[in-house]
């Protein structure tokens, strides 16, 4: 059967859930919803192009889209610990993945519980430390399972059965059924999807099945006219997914004749972790297309559009499950009249790479893992179907919910707090620029560290520790950033402007001086 292009519209939750009627107080309940890589480009609000995502939606349906939301270090640990503390990571010391967060020092949850709230934190933490500043916390070791994984419930560890989306979302129900009723709260739900090595739910192993996902603008990138950074990654769809743990190719097969590393010597890492009925499942869904194109006789082209689309098909499939958890806090709201006074957000750790420049995964400063989706629901303030443009950051989170708890910002704190705009969306004056930071190098991926600035249409980039390269884009003229304009005559008055405001952004936030290696 000839495949075709289309999108897959997926259900949104109906409200049928029952729950005790909760009364309501002034200060709004916080339900800080925190997928991890999830992209921008992979939910239908921002872009109807790969997927569906109706309750996802429902946010910016019914309260506020920002479109010009970024973070500050793209990578998990470090922007969860910006998003926790309000301030840079050379300054809250979790500057990359090797860090232990200091869980003593000051974050929103802490603040807000010393100051009445009930707080909780359920699924993915990825700080090492234990959460601190939480009335109740029940988290994943490390990156945790997608299959019957273990959680770490105030302490204490034990095996869940399950599917690690639905089991973060029947633990925050549950939550909300018991908390104590006389206080306001605020709920951090944090999902280990759609993180590699993207396990689907067993209801959705063979959605999309019957299509092809539309490929992305660079996918066979060749990275001439980048520096050496984009050069040297090793983030690639065609060399760098794993045939075994990411693409699902069972290592029994011949892999002698296909490129790119054949990964673990097992199925998958987690595959072990199924009970009978769920291998019986993922067996099915993996086995006939494997057999099939291990058959056949490819071209290099022919390879990397294959493992695109199986690595992309993967990855929307969790998804999927996260939309229909978020369909299911939705609805708890709805049902106990909590939705009229709670603000609820959805956001992801960081953007990720679709295919585009050929890669997966983030860090670069490049647009897709730079930029992360953003959607804000409170009904005292914000009108339905609302889009703001102006220049957004991880950093603010923190001071937008104590000002919209009424507790005090500490001058620690260095972001801004989006209230004004959740009141008066798109106005001026806003920050021009925004700062960003990557330092895991050396590290996974062998992304170079570097920093930069990116305003509403120019980005300026400085690779720098052991290699000393800029690169500038018009995102205008150039919005895939394909080419790199930093010796072009034409933008030498901008790149200098941008340069000095570079250097402001740094004093500003206090940023050490580099230390290169020679």
């Amino acid at each position: 059967m000839k495949k075709k292009y289309l999108l897959i519209s997926l259900p949104a939750i109906p409200c049928l859930l029952s729950a005790q009627q909760i009364p309501q107080k002034n200060r709004p309940n916080i339900i800080f919803i925190m997928s991890d890589d999830h992209a921008q480009q992979a939910i239908s609000c921002y872009s109807h192009q790969l997927n569906s995502t109706p309750n996802i939606d429902r946010l910016a349906n019914e309260g506020m889209r920002f479109t010009n939301s970024f973070v500050t270090n793209s990578i998990s640990g470090p922007s969860r610990a910006v998003m926790l503390t309000g301030r840079y990571n050379h300054l809250n010391g979790f500057v990359d993945n090797n860090c232990t967060f200091n869980s003593q020092q000051h974050t929103f949850p802490m603040i807000l519980r010393n100051n009445g709230y009930q707080t909780s934190i359920i699924g993915k933490w990825h700080l090492v430390s234990n959460p601190v500043g939480f009335d109740y916390w029940n988290i994943l070791p490390g990156q945790g399972n997608y299959y019957n994984p273990d959680f770490i419930e105030m302490g204490k560890k034990s095996k869940q059965e399950g599917y690690v989306t639905d089991l973060i979302t029947h633990f925050s129900i549950r939550w909300l059924n018991q908390r104590d009723t006389s206080k306001p709260f605020c709920m951090l739900i944090h999902h280990k999807a759609p993180h590699r090595e993207w396990m689907p739910a067993p209801e959705y192993l063979n959605l999309y099945d019957s299509i092809t996902i539309p490929e992305p603008y660079g996918l066979f990138d060749n990275y001439e006219g980048r520096g050496t950074a984009a050069r040297v990654q090793t983030m690639t769809i065609a060399k760098d997914l794993t045939w075994c743990s990411d693409l699902k190719i069972n290592p029994g097969n011949s892999l002698n004749h296909l490129s790119g590393p054949t990964g673990i010597p097992s199925f998958h890492k987690n595959y072990d972790q199924m009970n009978a009925e769920q291998k019986a499942l993922w067996d099915e869904a993996y086995d006939m297309e494997n057999k099939i194109f291990l058959n056949s006789n490819h071209d290099s082209t022919t390879i990397i559009r294959w493992r695109y689309q199986r690595y992309i098909k993967d990855y929307l499939r969790c998804i999927a499950s996260v939309d229909k958890s978020v369909g299911k806090i939705l609805c708890y709201l709805d049902s106990t009249g909590l939705a009229k006074n709670t603000i609820v957000v959805y956001t992801s750790d960081q953007g990720f790479y679709l295919g585009e420049h050929g890669w997966f995964d983030k860090r670069f400063m490049y647009e897709e893992s730079f930029r992360m989706p953003l959607l804000m629901r409170y009904p005292p303030l914000i009108k339905p179907g609302t889009i703001d443009s102006n220049l957004v950051l991880n950093l603010d989170f923190a001071p937008t919910f104590l000002a919209a708890a009424g507790v005090v910002i500490p001058d620690s704190i260095q972001g801004t707090s989006l209230l004004p705009l959740m009141k008066q969306p798109n106005r001026k004056p806003w920050r021009k620029s925004i700062y960003y930071h990557y330092y895991e190098y050396p590290g996974f991926h062998s992304v170079k560290r570097h920093y930069g600035i990116r305003d509403h249409q120019y980005k300026l980039i400085h690779f720098y520790y052991d290699i000393d390269e800029w690169e500038f884009y018009d995102l205008k003229a150039d919005p895939h950033e394909m080419t790199n304009s930093y010796n072009n005559p034409a933008y030498k008055k901008i790149i200098g402007r941008m340069k000095k405001d570079l250097e402001k952004l740094r004093r500003q936030y206090r940023v050490p001086e580099d230390k290169p290696v020679h």
